[in-house]
């Protein structure tokens, strides 16, 4: 695994004795953009159907995101966030996982928790601003996504201290992007993970941009990963393009988390292909060429490939999933659409168990 670690300063020309300086960090990549294996050390164990499924829902994902724009440029959903180019970081990270660990999403981190057992409709509530988006079903362990940029960084802390006070064998993950490793929520987390030694996983999913803040704008630091140093955790960098690589390093950050190795820090390298949201403008920040550039690396192209070498995957199957996806994503929307409007009082009553007489009265006058 690519893990920050230090070495001595003899190590380095210049700088004091007393320093401590990060070494160089490659990030882990298990398949090349070509579809070879390029570190089969970290080949995870995969049957072939699950090879199958893994691609079968970076597909589904992304035709998802292709439609759910086009919807809400009818005015059919509210706020959305585009997450082509990061299907490997939010497919493979939650198919690493158990069911019966807990995710607590970011507003771009939708698939995760679709993924995980939240119905699609649902999420498609969500996005329309109606209640029961947020009404998760028992047994789904899952938050509903946080707008407050950081927030769910605290949550995911909360919830691991939870499991460890229990002694359940869990993990909780979390994610944000690096413009929210910029936020004091960040280091908060990361430092009560360590002093507690937490089973949580911190994903942040480095595509770039903070919306139109680049990277090297956010932090003068090495990488995200190399801040686990500080915090007394585990901090690992991955090819975020590389699905095969997502999966490793989250399997392997929630056994360690499960048998007590308490936090890691994951930093997968990624890039959004589609606009920040829906209001925003990506020709005013980032260039053709670096698109290009980056599109060379698209996970599903990727994965694709080593997949068709195998002869499991062909552009046959692409095309059914993409069928499939679009009929789903109507059928969902539909659903959505068609749930009974919200009112106030029924907001009121959903928030409580027993209604507080003041709002009793409230919603009188609503009636």
């Amino acid at each position: 695994m690519s893990k920050v670690s230090l070495e001595t300063p003899e190590a380095k020309t210049g700088g004091l004795p007393h320093e401590v300086r990060a070494n160089d960090v490659a990030p882990l990549q298990v398949l090349s953009p070509e579809g070879e294996v390029v570190n089969p050390d970290y080949m995870p164990e995969l049957s072939d159907d699950q090879l199958k499924e893994i691609m079968y829902r970076m597909v589904f994902t992304r035709t998802w995101d292709e439609r759910a724009i086009n919807l809400g440029r009818q005015g059919r959903l509210g706020f959305y966030a585009p997450v082509s180019g990061q299907e490997a970081t939010m497919v493979g990270s939650e198919y690493a996982l158990n069911k019966d660990d807990f995710i607590c999403p970011g507003y771009r981190d939708m698939p995760q928790i679709v993924w995980h057992g939240l119905p699609l409709y649902q999420a498609f509530l969500y996005s329309r601003g109606h209640q029961h988006g947020g009404q998760i079903p028992e047994g789904v362990n899952v938050l509903m996504p946080q707008i407050i940029i950081g927030a769910q960084i605290l949550h995911a802390t909360g919830i691991a201290m939870g499991f460890k006070l229990k002694n359940e064998k869990r993990v909780a993950i979390t994610y944000t992007g690096d413009g929210g490793s910029s936020e004091g929520d960040f280091y908060e987390g990361l430092n009560f993970a360590g002093a507690f030694k937490l089973p949580t996983i911190y994903f942040v999913q480095n595509n770039g941009y903070a919306i139109t803040t680049p990277f090297a704008k956010q932090t003068a630091a090495q990488s995200i990963a190399h801040k686990a140093l500080a915090a007394g955790i585990r901090g690992v960098q991955i090819d975020g393009m590389d699905v095969l690589a997502v999966i490793a390093a989250v399997r392997e950050a929630a056994e360690i988390g499960r048998n007590g190795g308490g936090a890691t820090l994951i930093e997968g390298l990624t890039y959004r292909f589609k606009p920040h949201s829906m209001a925003d403008d990506t020709t005013k920040y980032r260039t053709k060429e670096e698109e290009a550039e980056w599109s060379e690396r698209d996970p599903l192209v990727r994965f694709g490939k080593f997949l068709a070498k195998k002869g499991l995957w062909s552009d046959e199957d692409t095309a059914r999933v993409k069928e499939e996806a679009k009929n789903a994503v109507n059928e969902h929307i539909k659903k959505a659409e068609q749930t009974e409007k919200m009112t106030v009082s029924g907001l009121i009553d959903s928030m409580f168990e027993q209604t507080p007489p003041h709002l009793e009265e409230q919603k009188a006058d609503f009636q």
